[in-house]
């Protein structure tokens, strides 16, 4: 792999799944880093696997991407210890899983405070350090579900459609900055913990999509991605088929999505109502906090 050890690169969500295998994979190249996520002891684990991958320096930074001072305090922290920033990666995000009518409020409230709020306040500082600084590269993850809407997962689909917006909008307002770039990645289903760590509220237990992708599949496309001139890139087994039901039979796509979504998202065990770690962090899925299948 090539080295890119003068690369800075601040990382989201950083503490498992797609952003722990992008922290691997920056670190395997020599670039430093500065992880972020709520939890720190997650953090730290992966932060000494990153050293050990080959990162001269790891920055640890737990916060929540929701709260804005907090995010304007992680960037006033990286450049303090570092000076500048190559690369920004938005990764970190929350789910709900259920009916509309089902979530609660506050539920659906966080998810879009997160994923949505979040996500935009990392790009505001991002964007205004790269433009003080002359380049930068921005890398934002969304979903396939936020190009092809899917039932039992309203405030995610909604947050990821709205991170697609901001993705395109942003790029429209930095085609005259030369040298910053602006990427959008859309993973499918990916095998990572965000099912059974998700606040869930349809009864049953979620799991991941039988066609899904490994997390290092989507960072190595992030990593590729973020030395390439601006660009959007689907990341997913299913994606281009899905996208293809959605817009050219629509009607046909709505009719077997919702049955589809409730044989292939959830096992056949029950689950308690629980707001999992939309509202704050932890490693403990579902069913051992006492939501245990019956």
């Amino acid at each position: 792999m090539e080295r890119t050890t003068s690369r800075t690169v601040l990382i989201t969500g950083a503490s498992r799944g797609i952003g722990e295998r992008t922290a691997l994979r920056f670190a395997e190249s020599g670039a430093r880093l500065v992880v972020v996520a709520r939890g720190r002891a997650a953090l730290e684990d992966v932060a000494d696997r990153c050293r050990i991958a080959g990162a001269p320096d790891v920055l640890v930074l737990p916060a929540d991407i929701g709260d804005p001072d907090a995010v304007r305090g992680v960037f006033d922290a990286a450049l303090d210890r570092f000076g500048h920033l190559d690369v920004v990666v938005q990764n970190a995000s929350v789910a709900a899983f259920g009916r509309f009518t089902d979530i609660p409020a506050h539920v659906f409230d966080a998810v879009l405070r997160v994923n949505v709020l979040g996500a935009a306040s990392v790009c505001r500082e991002a964007l205004q350090h790269f433009r003080e600084r002359g380049r930068g590269s921005l890398v934002v993850v969304g979903s396939l579900l936020g190009h092809a809407a899917v039932p039992l997962m309203s405030p995610y689909v909604m947050s990821k459609f709205a991170v697609t917006a901001l993705v395109r909008i942003l790029r429209q307002e930095t085609r005259a900055d030369r040298d910053i770039t602006m990427h959008g990645i859309w993973p499918g289903a990916v095998d990572t913990a965000i099912y059974p760590l998700s606040a869930n509220y349809s009864g049953r237990l979620a799991r991941v999509l039988p066609l899904n992708d490994p997390p290092d599949k989507m960072a190595r496309a992030i990593v590729d991605i973020s030395s390439r001139r601006s660009r959007d890139r689907q990341v997913g087994l299913a994606n281009r088929p899905m996208l293809l039901g959605y817009r050219l039979l629509p009607w046909a796509f709505d009719v077997m999505v919702r049955p589809m979504m409730g044989v292939l998202s959830f096992t056949r065990d029950r689950l308690d109502p629980t707001p999992g770690n939309v509202e704050a962090p932890t490693d403990v899925p579902a069913v051992a906090r006492g939501h245990a299948p019956r």
